[in-house]
C-alpha cells in the first residue's frame, strides 16, 4: 500500500508536484484556499505545461479541498507525507492545519522558498519535520488548474529537488520523499539540509526581490547591468552572512560562495565572469519566466521579501555583519508592495 500524500497549497510549486504524483496514480489530495482552482482541479484536473513535450499533460480529475473541506479527512485514512508548499507567511497555520490529520509516523516535508523548517517544528515537532529544496524549478501558476515550467530539466547538468533530515542523516523517509520526486526531475537526498537551504536562500535573495522592485522578468534582469550588479552584491552578502554563520555552502549559479564573496569586495574579473554567465543564463529560457516574487508583484499579492532578503538581513544583524543591498532592496519592495511606488530600475537606483 502506498503512502497517503497531502500536497497544502497548489500554487506553482504544489500544483506542479500534486500534477506529477497525479499522474503517477499516488493517492494524493490537494489543498488550496482558491475556489477557481480548487474546481478546475476536480473538474478537469491539472494540466502542465513545459519545454519538451514529454513535460506536457493532463491529469483528469484530482482529489482537492478548498480550506473549509479539510475537516472532513476526520474520517478518511490519516496521511503519511504532507507537503507544504504555502508561501513562508501562511507556514504556521497551514502546518497546524495539517496537524491533526497525519498518522502516527506521519511527517511534513517543507517545500517552499526560504528557511521555514523551524515554523514547522514549532507546530508539529522536529522528529515529524523534514526539508526538500527546489532548486531553478521556474515554475508558474498560469490559470485555474493550469502550471507552466519555463525552464528545461536539471537532468544531469542541475540537481533540482534535494531532500534531507535537519538531524543531517540520511534516513528511509528522506529516501522515500525523494523516491516520489525523482519521476518529475533529478533528486538526491542531502546531509546538508542547512547548508542547502542558505545556499538557496542566497540564489532567491539575488533575483526574487529585484523582479518584484523592477518589474522584469529573469531574462530582463540578466540583460540589464544594473540588474545584474546588485544580483551579484546581493549574492555576495548573503554568502559572507552565511559563511560566519558556519553554513557548510553549496555552488550557486555555477560559482562558489567565496566568488560571491570576492567579487562583492570588488574582483573585477569575476564579476565579468558572473555577468556574462547570467546573460548566457538566459538561453533556452522563456522571457515569459518571472521569479515568484515577480508574480506576485505583477498579481498584487504579498511577497515573500521579509523572509527572504529580510532573513539575510536579519541573521547579518545578529551576526554583527551589515547586509546594505539586501536592505535597500527589501525597503524597495515593500514601498512597492504598499502602492508608494511604481516597480521599475528606478526603484534600484539609490541601493
Amino acid at each position: 500500500m502506498g503512502d497517503r500524500i497531502l500536497v497544502m497549497g497548489a500554487g506553482a510549486v504544489g500544483a506542479y508536484l500534486a500534477g506529477y504524483l497525479a499522474r503517477d496514480g499516488a493517492d494524493v489530495i490537494v489543498v488550496d484556499p482558491w475556489p477557481e482552482h480548487v474546481e478546475a482541479m476536480r473538474g478537469t484536473g491539472l494540466s502542465l505545461a513545459g519545454l519538451t513535450e514529454t513535460e506536457c499533460f493532463s491529469t483528469g480529475p484530482v482529489r482537492a479541498l478548498h480550506l473549509t473541506e479539510v475537516q472532513s479527512l476526520a474520517r478518511e485514512k490519516p496521511i503519511d507525507i504532507a507537503f507544504v508548499c504555502v508561501k513562508s507567511y501562511d507556514t504556521g497555520w497551514a502546518t497546524m492545519l495539517v496537524r491533526d490529520y497525519l498518522a502516527p509516523t506521519g511527517f511534513v516535508v517543507s517545500l517552499q522558498n526560504c528557511i521555514n523548517e523551524e515554523t514547522i517544528a514549532d507546530v508539529v515537532g522536529w522528529g515529524r519535520t523534514t526539508g526538500c529544496i527546489a532548486a531553478k524549478i521556474a515554475v508558474e501558476l498560469t490559470g485555474p488548474g493550469k502550471v507552466a515550467r519555463g525552464v528545461p530539466l536539471g537532468g544531469n547538468k542541475h540537481t533540482v529537488f534535494r531532500v534531507g533530515e535537519p538531524h543531517g542523516r540520511i534516513t528511509p523517509r528522506v529516501e522515500r520523499v525523494a523516491g516520489l520526486l525523482s519521476p518529475i526531475d533529478s533528486t538526491k537526498t542531502t546531509t546538508n539540509l542547512w547548508g542547502e537551504r542558505w545556499s538557496k536562500l542566497v540564489a532567491n535573495a539575488m533575483g526574487n526581490g529585484v523582479s518584484a522592485a523592477s518589474g522584469l522578468g529573469s531574462n530582463g534582469m540578466a540583460r540589464e547591468e544594473v540588474t545584474r550588479r546588485l544580483s551579484i552584491r546581493l549574492a555576495g552578502e548573503g554568502c559572507r552572512i552565511g559563511r560566519a554563520l558556519g553554513y557548510d555552502l553549496e555552488n550557486i549559479n555555477k560559482f562558489e560562495a567565496d566568488d560571491w564573496i570576492a567579487a562583492l569586495d570588488g574582483d573585477a574579473a569575476l564579476i565579468e565572469r558572473m555577468e556574462q554567465s547570467m546573460i548566457a543564463g538566459t538561453e533556452g529560457r522563456s522571457d515569459d519566466h518571472r521569479p515568484s516574487m515577480g508574480q506576485d508583484m505583477a498579481k498584487r499579492r504579498r511577497t515573500e521579501i521579509d523572509f527572504i532578503n529580510g532573513h539575510i538581513v536579519r541573521a547579518g544583524e545578529a551576526a554583527g555583519i551589515a547586509a546594505p543591498a539586501n536592505a535597500g532592496l527589501v525597503e524597495a519592495v515593500r514601498r512597492a508592495e504598499q502602492g508608494s511606488a511604481e516597480p521599475g530600475l528606478s526603484l534600484l537606483a539609490d541601493i
